[in-house]
Order: C-alpha cells, then sequence, then structure tokens
C-alpha cells in the first residue's frame, strides 16, 4: 500500500478521494488553484500545493508541474478523480518516466478507448454492439452533412475526446448539421484540446445505461451491475440510479459480458466504465468507454458494498480482488441526484456566487452526500458547476425514492441558483416513479424549459396548514394574527381561510374549507428548516422570511405564504401589484459569464435568428440571437467583459 497520493483534482471528487485514503491510512496531497486557496479539498488534505492560477490551462492540466509536485511532496501515486487529467494518456506516461504510479489503467487502454474514433473499432473487433455511423475523421462542415446524409436523420455529433457532454449535438437536418458540427468542434476545442469530432446514429426513444467494471494487474476483470443515467440536459447526467428498471436479467448478464470483454481486450486495470445506449426493446449498443472513476460511481458503492476508490488504490499498489463474479450481490436500489449551481428556470443556464446559506441532509446509511463545498464558499466561473452529489438507498426503487425527496427538501442551499427545485419535480413526476426513462425524457416532460412545480389543492393545504402553525410558533408579529383562530394564508395571493388550534399533544389541528390537517414539528424564528410531520406523514419544509410572509418550499413546489385576519386579508386583496420593467429592447445576459465575442455593431440592422453574442462560463459556449427584428441603439459591454445573469449586452431602437 502506498503511505501518500497526490490528488490531481478539485472538488468533491478530491474530498471523496481524501475520505477513502484516511480510512486507509494513507497521507493526502492536495493541489490547487488560486481560485480554490480556501476550498474545503485543500483543508481536508494532509498537504497542499499551490498549481497555478484559476484557468485550468494554467493549473489543473499542467502535467510537467503536478509531476514536479508530486516528486517534491514525495508522493508516490497520483490520483487523477475523473475530468482533467484522468483519460490523459500523456499525463501516465510522464508519471511511469517520473517512476510515480498513475492510479488509473495503463496508457494504452486509455489511448484505446479514451478515443472513441479508436473505441468503435476496438469494440467491433471484441464483438461488442455498436451504434451505425461514421468513425473516420471529417475535415469540415460540408463532410459533415454528407456523412449525415448517408447516415440518415437523426444523427449525433460527438467529440471524438470529449465526456461529460462536452462537444455533442444533435441534427435532424442539414442546417443544425452545420451548425452542430462547428459548436462541437469548438467547444471540443476548448474542452479537451482536440477538435475532432465523429456522426453516428441517433437512436431514437434510447435509454443510457451503463456498466461498471473493475480489473486488476493479474487479468481477474468483473462487471458491478448497471446504472440507468438517462435523465440528462444538454447530454449531461442529472439523476442516475443502479439498477436500472428496464433491464431484466438476461440484458443485464449480456451487456455486463460485453463489457468485460471489451475491458479485456484492451488489457483494462482499475475502475472504468462502458456506456451503452438502449432502445426501446432492449436492444444495446456500445457508446464508448469512459477510462476513470465516474461521477455516479456513489450509486454502485450503495447496492454492492465496494468502495471503488479504495480498489482503484489496491489495484495500483498491485493487490488482486479478493471476490469474483458469482460473488457480487445486488443490494436495494440507490439513486443519485446531481446538485448544480444553475438556474432550471433558465435552461440550466450556470449560476455563480458564494454559498452564503449551506446545510446538507443529515448523513446516514441511507444517504449520502458527497460534495466539495461548504458555508461561504465560492462557486467560480472556472469549473464545472456540481455543487454535491446526493445519493439514497432503500430495500426497493420507491423507498430509495421516497427518501430521496425526503433528502432533497432537507438540503438548503441559498446565495446562487441551483437544480434542487427540478430535481424534486422529477422525483415526484408519475413518469419517473413508473421508470418509464428515456434521454428525451426532460425536453419531452417540460418542453416548454421547466417553469417550476405547482403544488396540488392537498399540498396547498398542507402548506397553508404549515405556515398558519409557524405564524402561531413566532408569536404572530406583523400578521395582524392575535389570539383569533380564524385565519387566511394568501399563498401567492390567493386566500385559503383556515382556522387553527392545539391539539393538546403539542400539536396542532388547521381546519380548511373543505379538510383538517394536524401538524406537529418543531421551528424557531429565523430557522431555515422546519421540521416535523403533517397528518403523520414525516416532512422538511424550507422557510425563507419574505417580507412580512414566508416562502415555503416543500417537494420541489415554492409559494409565498402571508398570514393574516380575514378583515386585513379583505384590504391586502386590494393592494396594487407591481409589475417588472419593460426590458424587451435589451439583449440581457442569460447567465454569469464571459462575453467572448459582439456580432453586431451600433446602427447595425439585425434580423430575428441572427447571432448577436457568444457567452460562455463553466466550459459551455451560450449563442445568444435575436428574437426579433431591429437595430442596435447602444452596445453596453465589450467582448472580454465579466457579465452579470441580466446584465445587459445590446440595447435596441424602441419601435413604438
Amino acid at each position: 500500500m502506498f503511505d501518500k497520493i497526490l490528488i490531481a483534482n478539485r472538488g468533491e471528487i478530491a474530498c471523496r478521494v481524501i475520505r477513502s485514503c484516511k480510512r486507509l491510512g494513507v497521507a493526502t496531497v492536495a493541489v490547487y488553484s488560486d481560485a480554490d486557496a480556501d476550498a474545503l479539498h485543500v483543508r481536508m488534505a494532509d498537504e497542499k500545493v499551490r498549481i497555478g492560477t484559476a484557468a485550468a490551462s494554467d493549473s489543473y492540466l499542467v502535467i510537467d508541474r503536478i509531476v514536479e509536485d508530486a516528486r517534491d511532496t514525495g508522493a508516490q501515486a497520483i490520483h487523477p478523480g475523473f475530468g482533467f487529467l484522468s483519460e490523459n494518456a500523456r499525463f501516465v506516461e510522464a508519471l511511469d518516466a517520473a517512476g510515480i504510479v498513475f492510479i488509473g489503467p495503463r496508457p494504452k487502454a486509455i489511448a484505446a478507448m479514451g478515443d472513441k474514433i479508436e473505441s468503435k473499432k476496438l469494440a467491433a473487433e471484441a464483438g461488442v454492439s455498436t451504434v451505425p455511423g461514421h468513425i473516420g475523421e471529417i475535415e469540415d462542415a460540408d463532410g459533415a452533412i454528407g456523412i449525415a446524409r448517408d447516415i440518415g436523420y437523426p444523427v449525433m455529433i460527438k467529440a471524438s475526446a470529449g465526456g461529460g457532454g462536452k462537444g455533442m449535438r444533435i441534427a435532424r437536418d442539414d442546417e443544425e448539421a452545420r451548425e452542430g458540427f462547428r459548436a462541437a468542434r469548438s467547444e471540443a476545442r476548448s474542452s479537451f484540446g482536440d477538435d475532432r469530432v465523429f456522426i453516428e446514429k441517433y437512436v431514437e426513444e434510447p435509454r443510457h445505461i451503463e456498466i461498471q467494471v473493475l480489473g486488476d494487474q493479474q487479468g481477474n476483470t468483473v462487471y458491478l451491475y448497471e446504472r440507468e443515467c438517462s435523465i440528462q440536459r444538454r447530454h449531461q447526467k442529472v439523476i442516475e440510479e443502479a439498477p436500472s428498471p428496464f433491464l431484466d436479467a438476461a440484458t443485464r448478464a449480456a451487456m455486463g459480458q460485453q463489457a468485460v470483454a471489451l475491458a479485456r481486450a484492451v488489457d483494462y486495470s482499475s475502475a472504468g466504465t462502458v456506456e451503452f445506449i438502449v432502445d426501446k426493446d432492449r436492444n444495446f449498443y456500445f457508446l464508448e468507454m469512459n477510462t476513470r472513476l465516474q461521477v455516479e460511481h456513489p450509486v454502485t458503492e450503495m447496492i454492492t458494498g465496494l468502495d471503488l476508490v479504495e480498489w482503484m488504490i489496491r489495484v495500483a499498489a498491485g493487490e488482486s480482488l479478493s471476490f469474483a463474479q458469482d460473488e457480487i450481490k445486488l443490494n436495494g436500489w440507490a439513486v443519485e441526484c446531481r446538485v448544480y449551481a444553475e438556474d432550471p428556470l433558465r435552461n440550466f443556464l450556470p449560476s455563480i456566487g458564494r454559498l452564503v446559506d449551506y446545510i446538507e441532509p443529515e448523513a446516514a446509511a441511507d444517504v449520502r452526500v458527497d460534495s466539495g463545498v461548504m458555508e461561504g464558499a465560492e462557486i467560480s466561473m472556472f469549473y464545472d458547476p456540481m455543487i454535491a452529489k446526493l445519493v439514497t438507498h432503500g430495500p426497493d426503487r420507491g423507498a430509495a425514492i421516497g427518501r430521496m425527496r425526503e433528502a432533497l427538501d432537507a438540503f438548503y442551499v441559498r446565495g446562487i441558483s441551483h437544480n434542487m427545485s427540478f430535481l424534486s419535480a422529477v422525483m415526484a413526476h408519475p413518469r419517473f416513479a413508473e421508470g418509464r426513462l428515456t434521454t428525451n425524457f426532460i425536453a419531452e416532460e417540460f418542453p416548454d424549459g421547466f417553469q417550476g412545480r405547482e403544488a396540488g389543492p392537498l399540498e396547498q393545504l398542507h402548506l397553508a396548514a404549515v405556515a398558519a402553525v409557524l405564524s402561531r410558533m413566532s408569536g404572530e408579529r406583523d400578521t395582524g394574527g392575535g389570539g383569533s383562530d380564524e385565519l387566511v394564508v394568501l399563498l401567492d395571493r390567493a386566500p385559503q381561510p383556515v382556522t387553527i388550534g392545539e391539539t393538546g399533544d403539542g400539536g396542532w389541528l388547521v381546519r380548511g374549507a373543505e379538510a383538517e390537517v394536524i401538524v406537529e414539528g418543531r421551528w424557531s424564528p429565523g430557522d431555515p428548516l422546519f421540521r416535523g410531520a403533517v397528518d403523520g406523514v414525516p416532512a422538511v419544509v424550507q422557510v425563507d422570511a419574505r417580507g412580512v410572509g414566508h416562502q415555503l418550499t416543500h417537494d420541489g413546489a415554492s409559494v409565498h405564504a402571508l398570514v393574516l385576519r380575514p378583515r386585513l386579508a379583505e384590504l391586502f386583496a386590494l393592494m396594487p401589484v407591481k409589475l417588472p420593467p419593460d426590458l424587451s429592447r435589451f439583449l440581457l445576459s442569460p447567465m454569469p459569464g464571459l462575453l467572448v465575442s459582439l456580432a453586431v455593431e451600433v446602427g447595425q440592422t439585425v434580423k430575428a435568428g441572427q447571432e448577436l453574442a457568444v457567452v460562455e462560463a463553466m466550459k459551455m459556449e451560450n449563442l445568444l440571437r435575436a428574437d426579433a427584428d431591429g437595430k442596435v441603439a447602444v452596445i453596453h459591454a465589450k467582448a472580454g467583459d465579466s457579465l452579470a445573469v441580466d446584465q445587459p449586452i445590446i440595447e435596441f431602437e424602441d419601435d413604438t
């Protein structure tokens, strides 16, 4: 076993590796950029080394510097985490030359499977089912269009060296193929330093299901069941679970055996993932092999009881697997939600800023939080927007989902936008509960984008009841409630008349127009969470002060609640509602980020759909187009400026 390991990564994965190292008694070295100087992984490690400025290209991607830091600190091995240098064969070769062990596969496997073009050739040779497509290099957009026509639309354009949903576009016609080729190459070049792309047939009604493999240096290779990863946005996974609700035993075994055959074909050692696309008839096709630890590995750990980071370290140290395929048992069900710093109401665009409040759900045997942040931490524009991975486990799928809904309610984050309202909405969605998943789930169920989840009538009564109880618990300051049993709860200004009284055993009985609710729990003014039960069902409600009322959030639904006496409620209904200003003449930045380019100038006439500007954040380009015809009056920003969300970029002439 190693004495000291350097972790060539950051954030939650660095913290994750450190936790396994501590359990194994292995000292750790953290590397950090200027943006991460006070990050959690830096605080957790035994040693720390600065490696450069905020940009990944000047810090986490600089091979020579990381190798030198490992040598200087006496680290015997390097764990690459995922992303950055985790699938870079040159990095492994540099470590070999320096006499430092790479905790991962050998360069041969990385080179063979990290290149998606070459990996498809190898997969076919190994007898693995592959998607029809063109696996040679493509020189220009016209060539991409010709190939797409030959394959037949729709097609997927993918970066050869890509991963994490970067450098991927779906094209359904020539125009989309041309634009998708340009965008995929640009994104691949900026994210991976390799602009090669390939094209393959896009499978309709697809499921994204992957097989976790684990191999040692002695030739032993096993698969650790599958993960369902079909809930995606921008081709990046959002929710994962293990096992898949779709596979039967025969398909699971066939996919596992093909994954193992592919791993053996490249002498794979360490943890890796073979990804498949599965159609509605359970036909499966090889997509790619990720020669690294995956973001979603915790769900596999939850159902198998194996620590994949530990086994990566043991394998790198020369140990053999201590178990055979038939000894790996599937225990229950696990679900993972990726908590991102992004705004689901703005098409999941990234959000940056400081975590003013950060409260994780309490860890338990069935609740796990893998995070790399803490209260007060800064979410930077330079890196991936992930805040944490929330994982729950249960004896079956329904129990795991139910536990996840509870845990999401107890996860309180303020200061930046995040996607937990969307995650809760998916968990509560009937189609998700039924397991009818495809990679098109989000587009099909939220065709106009996510607009928030509305509470149903019974949920509204429950929230009104909680609001009335909170009003009593706070001494009814500023509500005009006095000691009256008769109250009106305004939920987003919609009145809910209720009466409230004590039950005699510490609870509250709240009667609405058509039903009554018993509320029990504890809360004090200023607490961000109400913990209790509604009609005997455990409930956590997030509570934020908003004026004299509260914003209540539960199960993905959020309402403003104001508790008043009936007469005050009548008067409040007469109060005017302030309308937001008209900003239709402005092009606003949809997200915080860097203004990469401007395509227009003052006085220029533009047409609807014309490119105006490109804003970039967290390795994602956002192309802004004109919504309507108009003429540019003022340009409020220049290329290279850092923009805040909703900051004006271009102002058009008023045509009224």
